[in-house]
């Protein structure tokens, strides 16, 4: 997936999941895909109110959330 590299020189994808108007059930099952599918960026917002979701949905992915290899965790 293509990367911009921002001033503070972290890359960030130029291609991420928008979650806007998703409830809870539709986040459940399309989060885990695109991360599966190597999406790295959500955009999400507390005005969604599907945040807790969102978290759920990628802690439920196991190792399909860990960033690539020779990419670090942001902390």
């Amino acid at each position: 997936m293509k990367k911009l590299t921002l001033n503070n020189g972290v890359q960030m994808p130029i291609l991420g999941l928008g979650v806007f108007q998703m409830d809870d059930e539709q986040v459940a099952q399309t989060v885990p895909e695109a991360l599966e599918r190597g999406y790295r960026l959500i955009d999400t917002a507390s005005r969604y109110y599907n945040e807790n979701a969102v978290g759920a949905a990628i802690k439920a992915s196991g190792d399909q959330a860990r960033p690539p290899a020779g990419q670090p965790r942001r902390p």
